[in-house]
Protein backbone atom coordinates (compact mmCIF):
# COMPACT_ATOMS: atom_id res chain seq x y z
CA UNK A 1 0.00 0.00 0.00
CA UNK A 2 1.75 3.30 -1.48
CA UNK A 3 1.66 6.07 1.36
CA UNK A 4 2.01 10.16 1.00
CA UNK A 5 2.59 12.03 4.15
CA UNK A 6 1.56 15.43 4.16
CA UNK A 7 2.24 18.40 7.13
CA UNK A 8 4.07 21.45 7.09
CA UNK A 9 5.93 20.71 9.66
CA UNK A 10 8.98 18.75 8.83
CA UNK A 11 9.44 17.21 12.29
CA UNK A 12 5.81 15.71 12.18
CA UNK A 13 6.99 14.31 9.01
CA UNK A 14 9.86 12.67 10.20
CA UNK A 15 7.62 10.98 13.25
CA UNK A 16 4.89 10.14 11.45
CA UNK A 17 7.78 7.84 8.73
CA UNK A 18 9.32 6.75 11.53
CA UNK A 19 6.07 5.00 12.76
CA UNK A 20 4.65 3.71 9.75
CA UNK A 21 8.63 1.70 9.17
CA UNK A 22 6.44 -0.81 11.70
CA UNK A 23 4.40 -1.72 8.74
CA UNK A 24 5.67 -4.26 6.11
CA UNK A 25 2.67 -3.40 3.83
CA UNK A 26 2.80 0.27 3.43
CA UNK A 27 5.22 2.04 1.84
CA UNK A 28 5.97 5.89 2.16
CA UNK A 29 6.40 6.79 -1.51
CA UNK A 30 6.81 10.65 -0.56
CA UNK A 31 5.86 13.61 1.38
CA UNK A 32 4.53 16.98 1.06
CA UNK A 33 4.95 20.25 3.09
CA UNK A 34 1.76 21.88 1.87
CA UNK A 35 -1.38 21.41 -0.47
CA UNK A 36 0.06 22.59 -3.44
CA UNK A 37 2.88 20.31 -3.18
CA UNK A 38 0.45 17.25 -2.27
CA UNK A 39 -1.87 17.77 -4.93
CA UNK A 40 1.33 17.27 -7.47
CA UNK A 41 2.27 14.54 -6.04
CA UNK A 42 -1.56 12.64 -5.39
CA UNK A 43 -2.29 13.71 -9.37
CA UNK A 44 1.29 12.44 -10.46
CA UNK A 45 2.02 9.31 -7.78
CA UNK A 46 -1.77 8.36 -7.08
CA UNK A 47 -0.78 6.83 -3.96
CA UNK A 48 -3.62 4.13 -2.09
CA UNK A 49 -3.29 6.51 1.45
CA UNK A 50 -2.48 9.93 2.44
CA UNK A 51 -1.70 11.16 6.11
CA UNK A 52 -3.19 14.88 5.48
CA UNK A 53 -2.70 17.59 8.24
CA UNK A 54 -5.13 20.19 8.30
CA UNK A 55 -3.81 23.21 9.18
CA UNK A 56 -1.19 24.31 6.78
CA UNK A 57 0.26 27.65 4.90
CA UNK A 58 -1.93 28.43 1.70
CA UNK A 59 -4.73 26.13 1.39
CA UNK A 60 -5.73 23.75 4.09
CA UNK A 61 -6.15 19.98 4.05
CA UNK A 62 -10.09 20.45 3.39
CA UNK A 63 -9.70 22.58 0.56
CA UNK A 64 -6.81 20.24 -1.06
CA UNK A 65 -9.12 17.08 -1.11
CA UNK A 66 -12.24 19.94 -3.01
CA UNK A 67 -8.97 20.45 -5.52
CA UNK A 68 -8.57 16.75 -6.23
CA UNK A 69 -10.08 14.80 -9.07
CA UNK A 70 -8.53 11.62 -7.85
CA UNK A 71 -8.56 11.15 -4.10
CA UNK A 72 -6.97 8.59 -2.69
CA UNK A 73 -8.10 7.04 1.12
CA UNK A 74 -7.58 9.87 3.63
CA UNK A 75 -6.42 9.87 7.49
CA UNK A 76 -6.34 13.82 8.99
CA UNK A 77 -3.51 14.39 11.29
CA UNK A 78 -4.10 17.15 13.47
CA UNK A 79 -3.08 18.77 16.65
CA UNK A 80 -6.86 20.00 17.09
CA UNK A 81 -9.76 17.68 17.94
CA UNK A 82 -12.18 20.25 16.94
CA UNK A 83 -12.03 19.34 12.94
CA UNK A 84 -13.08 15.70 13.83
CA UNK A 85 -16.69 16.12 12.71
CA UNK A 86 -15.41 17.87 9.44
CA UNK A 87 -12.97 15.64 8.61
CA UNK A 88 -15.61 12.14 8.53
CA UNK A 89 -17.74 14.66 6.42
CA UNK A 90 -15.20 14.30 3.90
CA UNK A 91 -15.27 10.84 4.14
CA UNK A 92 -11.54 10.32 5.79
CA UNK A 93 -11.14 7.25 7.43
CA UNK A 94 -9.37 8.44 10.72
CA UNK A 95 -8.56 10.73 12.36
CA UNK A 96 -5.44 10.81 14.28
CA UNK A 97 -4.34 13.97 16.98
CA UNK A 98 -0.66 14.75 17.14
CA UNK A 99 1.26 13.69 18.52
CA UNK A 100 0.43 10.62 16.29
CA UNK A 101 -0.03 7.09 19.45
CA UNK A 102 1.43 3.98 18.00
CA UNK A 103 -1.44 2.22 19.01
CA UNK A 104 -4.11 4.73 17.00
CA UNK A 105 -1.73 4.54 13.96
CA UNK A 106 -1.61 0.94 14.17
CA UNK A 107 -5.89 1.08 14.31
CA UNK A 108 -6.07 3.35 11.62
CA UNK A 109 -3.97 1.74 8.81
CA UNK A 110 -5.91 -1.94 9.83
CA UNK A 111 -9.34 0.28 8.64
CA UNK A 112 -7.61 1.20 5.27
CA UNK A 113 -6.31 -2.52 4.82
CA UNK A 114 -9.94 -3.63 5.37
CA UNK A 115 -11.85 -1.40 3.42
CA UNK A 116 -8.83 -1.84 0.73
CA UNK A 117 -9.72 -5.98 0.49
CA UNK A 118 -13.58 -5.32 0.70
CA UNK A 119 -12.96 -3.23 -2.58
CA UNK A 120 -10.76 -5.57 -4.15
CA UNK A 121 -13.90 -7.99 -3.65
CA UNK A 122 -16.40 -5.53 -4.47
CA UNK A 123 -14.54 -5.12 -7.55
CA UNK A 124 -15.43 -8.44 -8.67
CA UNK A 125 -19.37 -7.88 -8.37
CA UNK A 126 -19.66 -4.40 -9.57
CA UNK A 127 -23.18 -3.05 -10.86
CA UNK A 128 -22.98 -2.82 -14.55
CA UNK A 129 -25.72 -1.11 -16.60
CA UNK A 130 -28.24 -4.60 -16.70
CA UNK A 131 -28.28 -3.89 -13.09
CA UNK A 132 -31.63 -2.51 -11.49
CA UNK A 133 -31.12 -0.57 -8.03
CA UNK A 134 -33.78 1.23 -5.33
CA UNK A 135 -33.27 4.90 -5.27
CA UNK A 136 -35.67 6.74 -2.39
CA UNK A 137 -35.60 10.88 -2.43
CA UNK A 138 -38.37 12.15 0.34
CA UNK A 139 -41.86 10.06 -0.39
CA UNK A 140 -40.69 9.11 -3.99
CA UNK A 141 -39.40 6.19 -4.78
CA UNK A 142 -38.11 4.11 -8.18
CA UNK A 143 -36.88 0.82 -9.12
CA UNK A 144 -34.17 1.80 -12.17
CA UNK A 145 -32.45 0.26 -14.61
CA UNK A 146 -29.18 1.82 -14.41
CA UNK A 147 -28.71 1.68 -18.51
CA UNK A 148 -31.44 4.80 -18.17
CA UNK A 149 -28.89 6.65 -15.96
CA UNK A 150 -27.37 8.92 -18.07
CA UNK A 151 -25.71 10.95 -15.49
CA UNK A 152 -24.33 11.13 -11.53
CA UNK A 153 -23.54 14.96 -10.48
CA UNK A 154 -22.57 15.99 -6.70
CA UNK A 155 -25.15 18.32 -4.94
CA UNK A 156 -23.69 19.02 -1.79
CA UNK A 157 -23.19 16.26 0.13
CA UNK A 158 -25.40 14.22 -1.81
CA UNK A 159 -25.43 12.75 -5.56
CA UNK A 160 -28.07 13.78 -8.24
CA UNK A 161 -29.07 11.45 -10.46
CA UNK A 162 -30.34 11.81 -14.12
CA UNK A 163 -32.85 9.47 -15.87
CA UNK A 164 -36.28 9.99 -17.51
CA UNK A 165 -37.78 13.62 -16.20
CA UNK A 166 -36.67 12.75 -12.94
CA UNK A 167 -33.69 14.09 -10.95
CA UNK A 168 -33.56 12.69 -6.84
CA UNK A 169 -31.05 12.93 -4.84
CA UNK A 170 -29.13 10.42 -2.44
CA UNK A 171 -27.43 10.50 0.35
CA UNK A 172 -24.05 8.84 -1.18
CA UNK A 173 -20.84 10.22 -2.43
CA UNK A 174 -19.69 10.39 -6.07
CA UNK A 175 -16.45 8.41 -4.98
CA UNK A 176 -18.59 5.74 -3.56
CA UNK A 177 -20.86 5.63 -6.90
CA UNK A 178 -17.74 5.25 -8.80
CA UNK A 179 -16.51 2.32 -6.95
CA UNK A 180 -19.26 0.43 -7.15
CA UNK A 181 -20.07 1.08 -11.36
CA UNK A 182 -19.02 -0.65 -14.05
CA UNK A 183 -15.69 1.66 -15.54
CA UNK A 184 -16.95 0.38 -18.91
CA UNK A 185 -19.69 2.08 -18.83
CA UNK A 186 -19.68 4.99 -16.26
CA UNK A 187 -17.04 7.62 -16.80
CA UNK A 188 -15.64 10.17 -14.11
CA UNK A 189 -15.57 13.07 -16.25
CA UNK A 190 -14.42 15.59 -13.57
CA UNK A 191 -14.41 16.32 -9.76
CA UNK A 192 -18.43 16.63 -10.20
CA UNK A 193 -20.04 14.13 -12.66
CA UNK A 194 -20.30 10.48 -14.02
CA UNK A 195 -21.50 9.77 -17.22
CA UNK A 196 -22.86 7.00 -18.75
CA UNK A 197 -20.94 6.73 -21.72
CA UNK A 198 -23.79 4.71 -23.74
CA UNK A 199 -25.94 7.98 -23.34
CA UNK A 200 -22.83 10.50 -25.39
CA UNK A 201 -24.52 12.15 -28.40
CA UNK A 202 -21.03 13.86 -29.77
CA UNK A 203 -17.88 15.14 -28.54
CA UNK A 204 -16.29 18.13 -29.02
CA UNK A 205 -12.31 19.89 -28.80
CA UNK A 206 -12.63 22.52 -25.93
CA UNK A 207 -9.90 24.24 -24.13
CA UNK A 208 -6.33 23.45 -23.32
CA UNK A 209 -6.60 19.51 -25.02
CA UNK A 210 -9.88 19.15 -22.94
CA UNK A 211 -12.82 17.91 -24.37
CA UNK A 212 -16.87 18.30 -24.23
CA UNK A 213 -19.27 15.74 -24.16
CA UNK A 214 -22.75 16.57 -25.38
CA UNK A 215 -25.30 14.26 -23.84
CA UNK A 216 -28.55 12.55 -25.11
CA UNK A 217 -31.34 14.58 -23.12
CA UNK A 218 -29.21 18.01 -23.28
CA UNK A 219 -26.31 17.58 -20.76
CA UNK A 220 -23.45 19.44 -21.72
CA UNK A 221 -20.09 17.99 -19.38
CA UNK A 222 -16.79 19.24 -19.49
CA UNK A 223 -14.13 16.91 -19.59
CA UNK A 224 -10.79 17.74 -17.81
CA UNK A 225 -7.53 17.65 -19.09
CA UNK A 226 -6.19 14.60 -17.37
CA UNK A 227 -9.94 12.26 -17.69
CA UNK A 228 -10.12 13.75 -21.43
CA UNK A 229 -6.84 11.67 -21.75
CA UNK A 230 -8.24 8.36 -19.92
CA UNK A 231 -11.23 9.04 -21.96
CA UNK A 232 -9.27 8.69 -25.08
CA UNK A 233 -7.24 5.60 -23.81
CA UNK A 234 -10.76 4.14 -23.14
CA UNK A 235 -12.44 4.61 -26.30
CA UNK A 236 -10.01 3.75 -28.40
CA UNK A 237 -8.43 0.23 -29.88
Amino acid sequence: MKALVVDDSRLARNELKRLLKEFDHVEVIGEAANAMEAKEKIENDKPDLVFLDIQMPGKNGFELLEDLEYVPDIIFTTAYDEYAIKAFEYNALDYLQKPVQKDRLAGAVSKVTEKKEKTELAGEDRMTENDQVFVKDGEKCWFVQLSNVRLFEVDGNYTKLYFDEEKPMIPRTLNYLESRLDPKTFFRANRQQVINLKWVDRIEPWFSGSIKIYMKGGHEVDVSRRQTQRFKDLMSF
